[in-house]
């Protein structure tokens, strides 16, 4: 079960048109992130503007990847919230339509202690029989899923994988030596992907794949065939995108290079706004120069 979650999986953003969910470029971003080779899709999650959507459209969205994808890549949903039990909702929700497995990011803003996280994480693993990936990032919630608890829940047998979004390559290593291969890691860090893949990790939930799926996909494949001066040609070719796609919070930038792509309409929900002038100029000429501008 642990090795259900390898290779690169975007995390999905969420097209809005007039306000509402654009359901036609969803199932296009679908396509097109299937076409370049991604491993899975990631919906529901902080870049797919998961705290904006009601909890109709939150279903809403992870229902039509489902079908959208119809088994031609793993789906693994954005399920967490705050409050347990909520979270056990949505992830039987996903569940039931068919998603592969559940990303539950820590509790945020309650900020529990060891002891909570890891009795939350269990709660829903006894209510659920979807594999589920846990989902730290402190800079986010406000609370750290320290590799000790990882270890504790490492035991659940629904609890297979980790996006670890700290970009901390101890803390990575610490995960891996006290888990071994009970817990898949996923990186959630793009510029720090190849990095991760030394230390044992076993893909990403990537952002930057929403508007470079191929190329993200090229440097996985490159460092399983032991190649990695290639992967790290790739890795150095993307780092000024990897770094401009969080120039502002994310999913900003990453929504205003789907748009000059073509992938979605310029539209992002309250309280972010639309990515500065002066940013954009400078992700255009980025996008410009890996040729991605004419690859949709």
């Amino acid at each position: 079960m642990s090795t259900l979650f390898e290779g690169v999986f975007t995390a999905l953003i969420t097209p809005f048109r007039n306000h509402q969910v654009d359901q036609e470029a969803l199932k296009h971003l679908v396509e097109f992130q299937i076409a370049n080779g991604v491993n899975g899709l990631v919906p529901c999650g902080t870049t797919g503007e998961s705290a904006t959507l009601s909890h109709e459209e939150h279903k809403e969205v992870i229902r039509l990847c489902v079908m959208a994808a119809a088994g031609r890549v793993k789906i693994i949903a954005g399920s967490g919230s705050n409050s347990t039990q909520e979270t056990i909702e949505l992830t039987r929700f996903a569940q039931q339509v068919g998603a592969d497995g559940a990303l539950l990011i820590t509790p945020y803003y309650n900020k529990p202690g060891q002891e909570g996280l890891y009795q939350h994480y269990r709660a829903v693993a006894e209510q659920v029989k979807i594999p589920l990936v846990l989902y730290n990032v402190p800079g986010r919630t406000g609370v750290d899923l320290l590799p000790a608890t990882v270890a504790r829940l490492a035991n659940t047998e629904t609890i297979v994988g980790l996006k670890e979004a700290t970009a901390n390559m101890e803390r990575a290593s610490s995960i891996r030596k006290l888990c071994g291969d009970a817990i898949t890691l996923l990186s959630g860090d793009d510029a720090t992907f190849l990095p991760f893949l030394a230390v044992g990790g076993k893909g990403v939930i990537s952002v930057s794949s929403n508007v470079a799926p191929a190329q993200m996909v090229a440097l996985h494949q490159a460092w399983q065939k032991g190649d990695a001066a290639q992967a790290r040609q790739i890795h150095d070719q993307l780092l000024d995108l990897n770094q401009q796609l969080f120039c502002e919070t994310n999913p900003i930038p990453v929504k205003a290079a789907a748009h000059m792509l073509g992938l979605c309409a310029p539209e992002i929900r309250l309280p972010l706004t639309w990515l500065s002038e002066p940013n954009q100029a400078m992700l255009r000429i980025t996008l410009n120069r890996l040729g991605l501008l004419a690859s949709t």
